[in-house]
């Protein structure tokens, strides 16, 4: 049994890192690369056009979807060492990790940090978003970025007024002190009208960063 259980948690481990590297694979090239030539790099972009994260159905099919992958992972696994375990744990480690990842992804955008990594995260990820959206891929975990030497580590994220986190804003609409470090505000504070929308669509689907 604890053999058993040992193979399990090894095997989830490698499922888990299996999925950080298709996080970054994912991300880099079916998203970015492409430039909104299919459904999912269309939807990614426009997740940078409004630089935040609402609930959409259709995340629902990819919830699913994801969990099927993970099954297909573990069948793969199973025909491979025919070893129950590490089908499960390969399986499940993988479906898990992009679980892990997503939630990561959308407290970011909608919750401040509460430690040092959520911070760092934070900061990787909307240099992403406000920097440079051909560096920064990995959301949870800088490896591959490193790896692939797409690792960009600002002084300050440099926000757009109108785009802003509201965790990051204070009541009078600046950077609340203890995130002045790490990000500074730029541009005005108006909403997007339809003429800014289209700017920032065209820019998105070129891997450009919003104009403040």
């Amino acid at each position: 049994m604890a053999a058993t259980l040992l193979t399990f948690a090894g095997a989830f481990a490698v499922g888990a890192f299996w999925w950080f590297m298709w996080e970054y694979l994912l991300h880099r090239f079916a998203f970015h690369e492409v430039k909104g030539m299919w459904m999912g790099s269309r939807e990614h972009l426009e997740h940078h056009v409004r630089a935040n994260w609402v609930f959409d159905p259709l995340i629902v099919a990819v919830w699913v979807l994801v969990a099927l992958a993970g099954l297909g992972w573990g069948a793969l696994a199973a025909w491979i060492t025919g070893n129950a375990a590490i089908a499960w744990g390969i399986g499940i480690g993988w479906s898990l990790g992009y679980y892990f990842y997503e939630y990561e992804h959308r407290a970011a955008h909608l919750r401040p940090p509460s430690n040092r990594w959520h911070s760092w995260l934070r900061k990787h990820h909307f240099h992403h978003h406000f920097g440079q959206p051909n560096s920064n891929h990995n959301v949870t975990i800088p490896l591959w970025d490193f790896v692939f030497r797409t690792t960009e580590k600002p002084d300050k994220v440099r926000v757009p007024r109108r785009l802003a986190m509201t965790w990051l804003l204070d009541d009078s609409g600046e950077v609340k002190p203890e995130f002045a470090d790490d990000y500074e505000l730029i541009g005005s504070s108006e909403a997007a009208d339809e003429r800014q929308v289209m700017i920032d669509r065209a820019r998105a689907f070129v891997n450009e960063v919003p104009v403040a």
